[in-house]
């Protein structure tokens, strides 16, 4: 059963003669539970595409359902609402509130959203990702690898369908990444959630159940590994 699925969907930034075609015509189906990777250069249009499947940028042309819905149809708020209750974002950046401890940092979409927190299903997401010490402590007191696990853990917290990860481990190191990439998988499987993550790095699409790539808008292959 496809939970992501884009027909026709079109992203073009500028008018002719100069016009950018981010995204060209993109069919793409993600089964429900699967790990896919994006592959793809800088400028192919793999950010482009997580940005539309995750409703944070609206297309030129196309569709794009995710869960059974169709983004275009709902207006601003309620796509808000959609994203904060079934999509969890991953960013290269963390996007950590720096105020705000490591914690705070997880429960923060919960509680924006008006919801009671999970205690125990959020303390079971800390210990999976070993940072049951680290709690109190600030961003800026935790490294690279330390912020995008909590990064992880508050996608996770808000028990969304669906994980994008935007290039999750494009600021750490290898053996940093891999440990990021095994969380990743690790906790999909276990609280099944169906992942798309983009990357330029090989090695690391490898990690995943499906590989899609992508160049000059286009998807030139997407295959099961």
């Amino acid at each position: 059963m496809s939970i992501l699925k884009t027909k026709g969907l079109k992203k073009y930034y500028g008018s002719e003669p100069s016009i950018v075609k981010a995204l060209d015509g993109v069919d793409l189906e993600v089964e429900q539970g699967s790990f896919a990777a994006v592959v793809g250069t800088s400028g192919s249009g793999k950010s482009t595409l997580l940005h539309m499947l995750g409703g944070l940028d609206n297309p030129t042309e196309g569709s794009v359902m995710v869960a059974g819905r169709e983004l275009s149809e709902m207006n601003d708020d309620e796509l808000t609402i959609f994203r904060r209750r079934q999509i969890g974002f991953v960013f290269q950046a963390y996007n950590l509130v720096p105020v705000l401890n490591a914690y705070e940092n997880i429960v923060l979409p919960i509680e924006l959203d008006g919801n009671q927190v999970d205690r125990d299903y959020v303390m079971e997401i800390v210990r999976m990702i070993g940072m049951e010490k680290r709690l109190k402590n600030m961003p800026n007191q935790m490294s690279g690898g330390e912020q995008q696990r909590i990064a992880i853990a508050r996608a996770l917290a808000a028990k969304p369908a669906i994980l994008l990860a935007d290039e999750p481990t494009g600021n750490l190191d290898s053996r940093t990444s891999q440990d990021v990439l095994g969380l990743l998988k690790t906790t999909g499987a276990r609280f099944g959630q169906t992942i798309v993550m983009i990357t330029h790095n090989e090695e690391i699409a490898q990690m995943a159940d499906t590989l899609i790539r992508i160049e000059d808008g286009k998807i030139r292959e997407s295959r099961w590994q």
